[in-house]
C-alpha cells in the first residue's frame, strides 16, 4: 500500500486503525472534522502521518485528501441511531452525501480499494440469529437505512465503474477511546464510566437482551485485512457469540471485585432484543478471527 486515507481517523475505531497501519509501516493520511473524534487520539508527530481537518460532506475537501492515496478506509459518519431519528437531515448529509463524495473521489483518483463502515443496524429487528450477510435487511432507523443506501451506492459503482469496495457491517464495537460523555455511546463505555464514578448501571428492560460485542482492536485488524482483499458487497464484523447484558454486568463485577449496582428502567421503544453475527465470511474471506474475548477486552478497558 502506497498510502491509506482514513476518514474519521481521529475517532474511536479510526484511531485504532491508524495506530495499526503506522505500526505496519504504512503511510497514513487522516481526514476528520473533529466533531466526535479527537486529535489527541493520534500521535502528536509521526513522519508517516499527516492530518487534514475537514468534512466529508464537502466534496473539494475529499478530493484534496484523496491526492497521492492508493487505498481508503472510510469511517467518518454520524453514528447514532437516536440522533438519526432526531435530526434525519444532518444524519443523511453525513452518512449518504459524505459517502457519495468519498466513493466518487475513489473512482476519480483510481483508488485501488475502498473499505467502509456499514452496520448491523441495516438488519433491523431480526427474526432469527445469528445473522448471515444474505439475511433480509429492514432498517428501523434512518441510520440503518443510510448504511443500506451506502451499500447500494457501492454496488452501483462496482457495476458501472469497477470500483473495488467492501462494506463492513460492524456489530457492537467496544474498547478504549469510546467517548462515554456522549449519550449515544455504546453500553460498555457508559457502564465502565459509571463504575469509575461509583454510579449504578442503568439497564433498559430485563437485561436479557443479547448483543455481539467485538473489541475495537479486532475491528481494526479486519478493516486493514479487507484493504488487501477483493471481496465485494458486505461482510459482518463480530464474534459470533451472544452475551446478555446481565452476563456482561457479571463479568464487570468480577473484574472490579464488587457487585455492580443495577437500576432497571422500562424498555426503550425500538430497541432490538437479540443481535448476533455469523462470521464465516470474515473468518474465511478476510482471514480474521476475533481474538479478544469479552472478558479480556473489558479488563483492558478498565485498566486503560
Amino acid at each position: 500500500m502506497q498510502k491509506v486515507l482514513v476518514t474519521g481517523g481521529a475517532g474511536f475505531i479510526g484511531s485504532h486503525t491508524v495506530e495499526r497501519l503506522l505500526a505496519m509501516g504504512v503511510p497514513v493520511r487522516v481526514l476528520d472534522n473533529l466533531s466526535s473524534g479527537h486529535r489527541a487520539n493520534l500521535p502528536k508527530a509521526h513522519e508517516q502521518l499527516d492530518f487534514v481537518e475537514g468534512d466529508v460532506t464537502e466534496a473539494p475537501v475529499v478530493e484534496r485528501a484523496m491526492q497521492d492515496v492508493s487505498h481508503c478506509i472510510h469511517l467518518a459518519a454520524q453514528v447514532s441511531v437516536v440522533s438519526s431519528l432526531e435530526n434525519p437531515g444532518n444524519s443523511a448529509s453525513q452518512n449518504i452525501v459524505g459517502f457519495v463524495n468519498v466513493l466518487h473521489a475513489v473512482r476519480e483518483h483510481g483508488i485501488r480499494r475502498l473499505v467502509y463502515a456499514s452496520s448491523a443496524a441495516i438488519y433491523g429487528k431480526p427474526d432469527v440469529v445469528p445473522l448471515a450477510e444474505d439475511a433480509n435487511v429492514l432498517p428501523i432507523s434512518p441510520y440503518g437505512l443510510e448504511k443500506q443506501v451506502d451499500e447500494q451506492y457501492a454496488d452501483l459503482y462496482r457495476r458501472l465503474y469497477g470500483v473495488s469496495a467492501l462494506g463492513l457491517r460492524f456489530f457492537n464495537v467496544f474498547g478504549p477511546r469510546q467517548d462515554p460523555a456522549s449519550p449515544y455511546s455504546g453500553v460498555i463505555a457508559l457502564f465502565t464510566d459509571r463504575i469509575a464514578k461509583g454510579q449504578p448501571l442503568v439497564v433498559y428492560g430485563d437485561g436479557k437482551q443479547t448483543r455481539d460485542f467485538i473489541y475495537v482492536g479486532d475491528v481494526a485488524n479486519a478493516s486493514i485485512a479487507a484493504l488487501s482483499g477483493t471481496l465485494s458487497g458486505a461482510c459482518n464484523i463480530g464474534t459470533g457469540h451472544q452475551v446478555t447484558l446481565l452476563e456482561m454486568i457479571d463479568m464487570l463485577s468480577k473484574l472490579v471485585g464488587r457487585q455492580c449496582r443495577v437500576e432497571f428502567e422500562p424498555p426503550r421503544e425500538g430497541d432490538i432484543r437479540h443481535s448476533c453475527a455469523r462470521v464465516e465470511k470474515m473468518n474465511k474471506e478476510l482471514g480474521i478471527v476475533a481474538e479478544t474475548t469479552l472478558e479480556s477486552g473489558l479488563a483492558s478497558l478498565l485498566s486503560d
